[in-house]
């Protein structure tokens, strides 16, 4: 049997050979994509007809493929599961606009034969990154979350444990509203700090904070990201501790967090 990969150039060249010139392709470094527009142009120069047999067996691979798809598909559906993850067909199927049968039965057949793809391993590490944002901000909202659900007015007792990383920048009311705003907005929500910049601007506690009102989209992105690392730290050490049968965890669970002020917001202060 002609290989796969042989009849897919064989057609290539003969569906290029009208044209006689090679497209470049996209997505691929200048002097790769180069290299490979000039072996295509080779292969087209160098090009011979398909036999009879190679013609017949052409046929039959055509009734074993998936032949209403086209290239720019493929490479949506490489997207999908970049973005979304392998598993998650339906929200493929929205971006794709098509079923999700047909996106299940074409993900069965493309992992079946995903090694007989020439940018194979390119392809996988591109769906694993992809894979890897996903866990990620599925461990950031699972631990602002837990973090926000440990207040009744977050706004106001929300407390951080800074360590030895709480700056010199920003005061705790501020980093306490960013926290909360971001949670509230989505933080992985499309343009979410430009959101909560808007929301900085709109808070009266902030009217005359010219410091916080006058940050970019970027630097409370920046801030953010630091506050939300401090997080993650912290509960994550608090879901390590394990609980002991002297029933001294009991009695804390029933004391109020030491994390939970009774009534007076922390003092506004800022270092010079």
């Amino acid at each position: 049997m002609v290989p796969v990969v042989r009849w897919r150039r064989a057609t290539l060249v003969n569906c290029m050979r009208q044209n006689s010139t090679a497209e470049k392709p996209n997505g691929c470094p200048p002097k790769e994509a180069e290299k490979r527009q000039q072996d295509e142009q080779k292969l087209i120069n160098n090009a011979k007809p398909l036999t009879e047999a190679e013609q017949e067996e052409k046929a039959q691979l055509l009734t074993q493929g998936v032949t209403d798809w086209s290239k720019r598909e493929f490479q949506a559906f490489v997207r999908g599961n970049e973005k979304y993850g392998r598993n998650d067909y339906e929200n493929i199927a929205k971006e794709m606009d098509r079923p999700v049968s047909e996106i299940q039965n074409y993900a069965k057949i493309f992992w079946k034969r995903f090694n007989e793809l020439q940018d194979s391993e390119k392809i996988l590490s591109q769906i694993e990154k992809g894979e890897a944002r996903i866990q990620r901000r599925h461990a950031v909202k699972k631990a602002l979350d837990a973090k926000i659900a440990k207040y009744k007015a977050p706004f106001h007792q929300l407390r951080i444990s800074y360590g030895t990383n709480k700056g010199k920048t920003y005061t705790e009311e501020e980093d306490r509203f960013l926290v909360c705003e971001t949670h509230r907005l989505g933080f992985d929500k499309e343009n979410v700090y430009e959101e909560v910049r808007q929301s900085v601007r709109n808070a009266p506690q902030f009217r005359f904070d010219w410091f916080l009102k006058s940050r970019t989209a970027v630097e409370l992105q920046r801030r953010c990201n630091t506050l939300i690392t401090l997080i993650e730290k912290e509960m994550g050490d608090l879901s390590d501790v394990k609980p002991s049968n002297n029933g001294a965890d009991k009695k804390r669970a029933g004391d109020k967090s030491k994390d939970t002020p009774k009534s007076t917001p922390a003092k506004k202060t800022r270092a010079k």
